[in-house]
């Protein structure tokens, strides 16, 4: 092969002569440049030493106020926002102060008059006075300190950083001597308690000298959220300002990334509420509640508790989340699984008859089975009843899932399906495992079923641990016709500058441990689980279709090897509409009262579930009641208009026949601001709030206001309102139609 060579071509002598020509007066430019910041430097110097006067900033050089070090300093990003999925803010980083005592004996006022703390003591109780959080005697030492140390400033310690406007606005009224603000930043949960274990808490690290996620979601998106600090130097003055002209940024900081969450900001309030009237109402120990979609997997509420204030996190009742990070025997709700294993495997008996009341078995070692005999029989394993003793007589397998039998449980295993049947399906629905839930922190439960009394029990739901996480996963597939799907709480991931969604997340199948005809006739079996007389009965709304599984289980205690015998289990996991099941809730607490406990709270949950997917709570039951009943009971979601700069007249007419509460802000003719945003989807039952330009401003009846309410009516009026209890309003301080204003105290009482 030929390689073509190039012809050497030779140089023009005149092209050369230009080159050189083009480079030297380069060169000369750059020492030009080089010559001038030089001079600048030298005449700044020398005119700060003949003048001893600061060249950029204009400040005496002998001013004791000036000082000669450099700053050397963090700049914080901004922590990203947590969203609910209507932009609704959970959690976000706002302003906060932090007290410096100046110390310096020339520091002076605006009117000349010493502006630096003399007396320690008189300063650090007159603080104690406003800052309940802060020790009187620790503020007296650090100012002791630094003033023997000779320091031109100091913070003061615990209880005096970090605070917020209100407090800050507090300690300025004391018009105390010497007493500043660095301003910071802190984290804030506007609506908290709102699924405290899930959200987590971040805080401001001493160590790390920034805001870091401590729990739940807050720290494992740590990373996400806090995004990248830049640094800046500067001069600083005694007092603590910065010197003009004299800062540099040598790198810019970079926020965080926002989060969007899957979570629906009214159903979780809701959701709070009936979860505090769970533990009060049953003098429980814990409870547990979650709402998700069955198609799609996305986790609309989420609590576990008892819960914490996110804002103080002083006292924290458990790190563990009961949804997720908590394994425990369920009890009844997990026979739904064997009965499906029993029907997808064809061995269901069907209209076949059983005796309930008392399984009493033994087990033939050469065969492998269990092999039930004569009640009262001595065999060396422990007879197993039905709960509470109940004796259902002869039942059908049918009925025996509706009255939830133990004893039906056990007969299928023992007399109808594959011993190895029941452990293949309870892993194809993924129990004792993650479920791979992003970002959320998963215990994984045991399987214990190599004994006979272990693998009959664990059919109806004891010896086995398993997670509220796993069960609503696994449950996913019986309420959607064989199809399992992932949990999820995280819906997207923005740039919190842009906007854009740097990723996002959406439905995971993850299996389909049964057949579509399997998932249809365990619906409908458990749609008899709410008949009159059957285990469920206490749980079923009149007008809303549902199919349901309850669940009454033991605790073990690993410390004294036995079952309690106080506290249970009770819970039931229910999907709406039966009969094209849309809507997944379990519900559950740990208490004593596992008999005669309400159903009120699962039914409120439920119902506010039905109210965020936007479908209707009526059925059949219902098609002999008027239209206007008819009408009253269908829910239904509206899209916000974008109702700003229009007209009053006009604003009504858009939201005429909503089933929504139009809250007018104002005695003005045009709207000014609005809440919820335009786009924003509204629901029957929500509040709109419209500012007009009117000058006057009355109290409104806030009865039945929500947090979400009344932090929106405080946004667009800039009138704050002090909230006492959790739940919606009961009482206010100010009669409506009063006259208000943003000087004023207002408070409600909320339960």
């Amino acid at each position: 092969m030929k390689i073509k060579r190039r012809k050497k071509q030779s140089l023009d002598p005149q092209m050369m002569r230009r080159s050189i020509k083009r480079s030297n007066k380069q060169l000369y430019r750059m020492i030009q440049v080089m010559v001038m910041i030089g001079t600048l430097v030298v005449a700044n110097v020398l005119f700060t030493m003949v003048t001893k006067t600061h060249f950029w900033s204009g400040e005496s050089a002998l001013n004791s106020k000036i000082s000669s070090s450099i700053v050397d300093t963090v700049v914080e990003a901004q922590r990203g926002t947590i969203y609910d999925r209507n932009r609704n803010v959970i959690a976000q980083e706002v302003k906060a102060w932090t007290i410096v005592a100046y110390l310096d004996s020339s520091i002076e006022d605006e009117e000349g008059n010493p502006d630096y703390v003399k007396n320690a003591a008189s300063t650090a109780k007159k603080l104690c006075k406003v800052l309940k959080d802060a020790d009187e005697e620790n503020i007296e030492k650090i100012i002791k300190n630094a003033q023997n140390k000779e320091l031109s400033q100091t913070e003061l310690g615990a209880g005096t950083k970090r605070l917020d406007e209100d407090t800050m606005k507090a300690v300025q009224e004391l018009d105390l001597p010497g007493i500043g603000f660095i301003e910071t930043s802190n984290r804030n949960y506007p609506t908290t308690p709102f699924s405290s274990n899930l959200i987590g808490f971040a805080t401001y690290d001493e160590d790390e000298q920034k805001i870091v996620g401590k729990m739940g979601l807050e720290q494992t998106m740590n990373d996400i959220l806090s995004g990248k600090d830049g640094r800046v130097q500067y001069q600083q003055a005694v007092d603590g300002s910065i010197l003009p002209g004299t800062t540099k940024v040598y790198e810019e900081a970079e926020d965080g990334d926002d989060v969007v969450l899957t979570i629906d900001y009214d159903l979780q309030v809701a959701v709070e509420k009936s979860m505090e009237e769970t533990i009060e109402n049953n003098k429980a120990s814990s409870a547990w509640a979650v709402v998700m979609e069955v198609e799609t997997g996305k986790i609309l509420a989420w609590a576990s508790y008892p819960t914490f204030d996110q804002n103080k996190h002083e006292e924290i009742p458990s790190y563990n989340d009961y949804v997720s990070m908590v394994a425990y025997e369920p009890g009844s709700v997990m026979k739904t699984f064997t009965y499906a294993a029993a029907v997808d495997t064809g061995t269901f008996p069907e209209n076949t008859m059983y005796r309930a009341g008392t399984f009493t078995y033994t087990f033939d070692t050469s065969t492998g089975r269990i092999i039930r005999v004569s009640n009262g029989t001595d065999t060396g394993y422990p007879a197993i009843s039905d709960a509470m003793g109940n004796d259902f007589g002869t039942l059908t397998f049918e009925d025996g899932l509706a009255f939830s039998s133990n004893v039906g449980i056990c007969e299928l295993l023992a007399n109808h399906m594959n011993y190895g049947s029941l452990e293949d399906y309870l892993d194809s629905f993924g129990f004792f495992q993650e479920t791979g839930i992003p970002y959320v922190t998963e215990a994984t439960g045991t399987k214990n079923i190599d004994i006979p009394t272990d693998y009959l029990s664990t059919g109806f739901g004891q010896a086995s641990s398993i997670t509220v996480l796993q069960l609503m996963q696994a449950y996913s597939a019986i309420f959607n016709e064989g199809t399992m799907v992932q949990p999820y709480v995280v819906d997207s991931i923005e740039d919190s500058e842009t906007g854009e969604t740097i990723e996002s997340y959406t439905t995971k199948e993850v299996g389909t441990p049964i057949s579509s005809e399997t998932a249809n006739k365990m619906t409908e079996m458990l749609k008899h689980v709410l008949d009159e007389g059957k285990s469920g009965e206490r749980f079923a709304i009149e007008g809303v279709s549902m199919a349901a599984k309850t669940g009454t289980g033991e605790i073990y205690n690993p410390e004294t090897g036995k079952y309690d015998e106080v506290n249970y289990t009770s819970s039931i996991m229910a999907a709406a509409p039966a009969e094209d099941a849309k809507i997944m809730v379990y519900w559950g607490m740990i208490g004593p009262n596992y008999v005669n406990y309400s159903a009120e709270q699962f039914q409120d949950i439920m119902k506010a579930a039905l109210v965020a997917y936007g479908i209707s709570g009526s059925n059949e039951s219902s098609s002999s009641s008027s239209a206007e009943d008819e009408k009253s009971q269908t829910w239904e979601t509206y899209t916000m208009p974008n109702l700003v700069n229009h007209s009053v007249d006009y604003a009504n007419s858009k939201t005429s026949g909503w089933k929504a509460t139009t809250v007018m802000i104002g005695n003005g003719s045009t709207i000014i601001e609005q809440y919820p945003a335009f786009g924003s989807v509204v629901s029957s039952g929500d509040r709109v709030f419209l500012l007009t330009d009117g000058a006057q401003i009355t109290m409104p009846d806030m009865t039945g206001w929500t947090r979400k309410d009344i932090t929106a009516f405080w946004d667009l009026t800039g009138i704050q309102i002090q909230t006492d209890g959790y739940g919606t309003v009961v009482a206010q301080s100010v009669e409506p139609n009063t006259p208000i204003d943003s000087t004023m105290e207002i408070s409600v009482t909320m339960e």
